[in-house]
């Protein structure tokens, strides 16, 4: 591997000879594409990864100049799928019968990046950290490649996306590849497999190519056992990696959350329903879900919000301004970091809610039982609903819901990584298990001394401190 600073030392003057061997019909499709979303995948060992390397160096070649950018989630995985398979492809390069070398290209470490004689360059990258996307933003690229995209949340993609653009004659493309399952399931599905469109979206722009391990004939051939050993795989995951079944979510910690069960139409809530508040607070995001229960137990989502970079006074602020004069809020529940003591200021998080008119009580912050009380109250009910109802209206929790994937380390657990799509299910999390630990609803009832105590403690007055000792 030539690794060096800089670009070739001199451009290549003659025909270049680099075999990248022959595509099988799904590969040829990827790499003759002209969509400028185009995604390749469904079973695993359908030869995306070759696809990716034949397309960035064949673009690289063709294009003097073009930008071409190069993604996985880690870069490990990046550099024994891509890099090194795409280097060592490039040294078999030959000029005039002879080979190439640094007058072709030269790779730079440091600099994660393929300079090539004519200008061109492929920028090697990953989203491994939260903040990790900011690198590219306002970045101008020409090609992007989302190497397993399913590991991207579709607000990265959105980001990388922008990205296209630039003044010069070379068609802007995205090229995608992808396994169900992951993070970015749902959002790669709808776009490249279902085809279901918000407004603004150009279904013209997406292509998706559907790939099976009988396609890819050199493994085949090679790896007689990859066959069996992808038969030997867990039914949901085999549906996945095996056949490239879409409607099968491998990893996806709340496959029991279903859009025609527990998504309903907007409703107007009773007024003798008892109502709640769940938040999840940081400056990275504030999420703060309405939840109202119903006579039989039941609890209905009637109301979201999701904001970043709220301090905690413009976070109650908020909280307030989307509550309604006569809803009668029984308790905003939170999580136990806003009860610890902040060093520069001796006060708690939970004061500063308090003294902004928002009375906070303390829930349990035990994610295992939280996640086993949430599938408790997904399953039905004697009448045959579940017990938790989601209004339409409320996407974030229903776009992030079914988007948490098992923690590699502890399979009761969810992962905590792309964060920023744990909030809103988080803020869900404190409500089920505030709920489970007694009779809540009797005992805010109770509380309730009169209305005018109500309305002050609840609703921004005068605050009752009892609040802070919960």
């Amino acid at each position: 591997m030539a690794a060096q600073r800089g670009k070739p030392k001199k451009a290549v003057s003659g025909e270049i000879l680099l075999d990248f061997g022959v595509p099988n019909e799904k590969q040829a499709g990827f790499l003759t594409s002209t969509a400028r979303y185009t995604a390749y995948g469904g079973a695993r060992g359908g030869g995306k990864s070759w696809a990716v390397r034949v397309k960035g160096a064949a673009g690289a070649l063709y294009y003097p100049g073009i930008k071409i950018l190069m993604l996985r989630r880690t870069y490990p995985e990046l550099e024994n799928t891509i890099i090194q398979p795409l280097v060592e492809l490039l040294n078999t390069a030959a000029v005039g019968g002879k080979p190439a070398g640094d007058k072709l290209f030269t790779y730079n470490v440091t600099m994660r990046t393929l300079f090539f004689a004519n200008g061109s360059i492929i920028k090697f990258g990953h989203l491994q950290s939260a903040d990790a996307i900011t690198e590219y933003q306002g970045q101008e690229y020409d090609w992007i490649f989302m190497d397993e995209a399913t590991h991207f949340t579709e607000w990265e993609f959105r980001v990388l996306a922008a990205t296209l653009r630039g003044v010069n004659k070379i068609p802007k493309r995205m090229y995608l590849t992808c396994n169900p399952g992951g993070v970015g399931h749902l959002w790669v599905k709808r776009l490249f497999v279902a085809r279901e469109f918000l407004a603004g979206e150009d279904p013209g722009d997406y292509v998706f190519i559907p790939a099976t391990v009988e396609d890819n004939k050199a493994l085949m051939e090679h790896s007689p056992d990859y066959l069996r050993m992808l038969d030997l795989l867990p039914e949901d995951i085999r549906a996945a990696h095996r056949y490239g079944n879409w409607d099968a979510m491998a990893g996806q910690f709340f496959a029991e959350f279903k859009r025609e069960t527990h998504v309903v139409k907007p409703f107007v809530v009773p007024r003798e329903w008892v109502r709640y508040r769940a938040i999840d607070y940081g400056l990275d995001m504030f999420a703060c879900l309405w939840v109202a229960v119903d006579f039989v137990g039941r609890a209905w989502v009637y109301r979201e919000v999701q904001q970043s970079g709220l301090i905690v006074s413009d976070a109650a602020a908020l909280m307030r301004s989307l509550t309604l004069p006569d809803e009668r809020i029984a308790y905003t529940i939170a999580p136990p970091d806003l009860w610890s003591t902040q060093k520069d200021t001796g006060r708690t998080m939970a004061e500063v809610f308090t003294a902004n008119g928002v009375g906070l009580v303390k829930a349990s912050n035990s994610r295992v039982q939280g996640w086993l009380t949430l599938k408790e109250y997904l399953k039905p009910m004697r009448d045959g609903r579940p017990g938790l109802l989601v209004s339409e209206e409320c996407a974030g929790l229903i776009r992030n819901l079914p988007a948490l994937q098992h923690s590699g380390k502890n399979p009761s657990d969810c992962a905590t990584e792309p964060h920023d799509i744990t909030h809103i299910c988080d803020a869900l999390r404190y409500f089920v298990q505030f709920r489970t630990l007694g009779a809540v609803r009797q005992e805010a009832r109770g509380d309730m001394e009169d209305e005018e105590s109500y309305e002050n403690s609840m609703t921004g007055g005068e605050v009752d401190e009892s609040y802070l000792r919960v």
